[in-house]
């Protein structure tokens, strides 16, 4: 017998209930997602826009931390015209749950596999230059059909997509692709959502980005008119109908939130993400009682400390620590010492009915209190939206 076989002890597991007893998903922590604002808000984003305009709602990262399966059927019922994903994973797991809508993958797609699949899933890939292009013909080419691309231009994120200047020759060298089918063009916005003023003051970067965008469609010509042409993100799509185009990518004000707040008065968009944890102890502690890593934080007078199952490996970060409150019952509750990896502290000394089992609001609606991802990025240096892609796939989704 090995060393390890001496030393590892074999659990049984008990068979005795016949089928798996599983926990309930909102025992611990969880995300409540509202189906109903994400359709609201896609309902509200389609009367706002041009009436020619397409909605497509931005999808990626896992639907903003929403869940992608339940955010884009939503958003289609509630008249979005396609899907926006960053990755090709992400388009292929939206085609398994059987959505026959069109879908453009946001990221560059680089080699031959990547593309052979994309086109297998009847997905459609960006091309910021030529070389992919001819990739995806060959592809087509051997099966004898069209590949559906868009173009991405670059006019001033300085990221994917062709240079502005170029964009007419390479246009023009795709069109020559026999199994290529170029049918959108588009490029994106980099400071829409906190615009500011070169040095001379006269002109917004984002304005500069409008008129690189119309040029390049103007020098198109008429091809121009056979392409789906898109600019705006969210922030670009509610500060100004000039950017709509054909279609707008609309990604944070489909979850319910405003990229640009001086807007948030004209339209009526809903929330639909709120984090809950339960409390799973309460405890009694004398004035001066470190608590949690670090002791950064010393009891004041004598307390009572109520622990909550959740923390940094669920997405709540660290550096909220001793930041933030936490709703219950619609009463704001301090969060006290350091955020740990799956557990905090919060000080209901001020509220002691709260007990074992109670649900405590970290984002999101609480009755009449609402705690806002904002509130969260401002206190961490962050921005919402990496705050809404933070929660972690252990938080069970529960859909409303």
């Amino acid at each position: 017998m090995s060393n390890l076989s001496r030393s590892r002890k074999l659990v049984p597991v008990d068979r005795t209930f016949g089928t798996a007893i599983n926990p309930h998903p909102c025992n611990r922590a969880w995300l409540e997602v509202d189906s109903r604002a994400i359709e609201n808000n896609a309902r509200v984003l389609k009367r706002f826009i041009k009436k020619d305009c397409l909605l497509m709602a931005v999808v990626k990262a896992d639907g903003y931390g929403h869940g992608s399966e339940t955010v884009a059927k939503a958003a289609l019922e509630g008249g979005a015209d396609s899907l926006g994903v960053a990755t090709l994973e992400e388009g292929i797991e939206l085609r398994k749950a059987d959505l026959d809508c069109e879908i453009l993958i946001l990221g560059n797609l680089t080699n031959r596999e990547e593309l052979l699949s994309c086109f297998h899933w009847s997905l459609i890939p960006t091309i910021s230059g030529i070389r992919e292009a001819i990739i995806c013909n060959n592809i087509a080419d051997t099966l004898n059909k069209k590949f559906a691309i868009h173009l991405k231009v670059d006019t001033g994120m300085t990221r994917l997509g062709c240079n502005f200047n170029e964009t007419s020759e390479i246009v023009a060298k795709i069109d020559c692709l026999k199994n290529i089918s170029l049918e959108g063009i588009y490029s994106h916005l980099a400071l829409a959502d906190n615009d500011s003023r070169d040095i001379t003051g006269s002109k917004s970067f984002t304005s500069i980005q409008l008129n690189r965008f119309e040029k390049v469609l103007q020098n198109l010509g008429p091809r121009k008119k056979s392409l789906c042409r898109h600019l705006a993100n969210s922030a670009g799509t509610l500060s100004d109908r000039c950017f709509h185009f054909d279609m707008v990518r609309v990604g944070l004000s489909l979850y319910g939130y405003y990229p640009v707040m001086e807007l948030e008065a004209s339209l009526k968009l809903k929330p639909a993400l709120s984090v809950k944890a339960r409390v799973t102890l309460v405890r009694d502690v004398e004035k001066g009682t470190g608590v949690g890593y670090g002791h950064i934080f010393k009891s004041e007078r004598n307390s009572k400390l109520a622990v909550v199952a959740i923390g940094y490996a669920d997405g709540v970060s660290r550096a909220l620590s001793g930041k933030i409150s936490a709703s219950v019952d619609g009463v704001l509750v301090p969060q006290v010492g350091a955020i740990a990896m799956d557990q905090m502290v919060l000080d209901i000394t001020d509220h002691p009915n709260i007990s074992v089992g109670k649900v405590v609001t970290l984002l999101g609606a609480d009755g009449e209190m609402f705690i806002s991802p904002q509130e969260w990025s401002d206190i961490s240096g962050s921005i919402p939206w990496e705050v809404l892609c933070s929660f972690k796939n252990r938080l069970p989704r529960v859909v409303i």
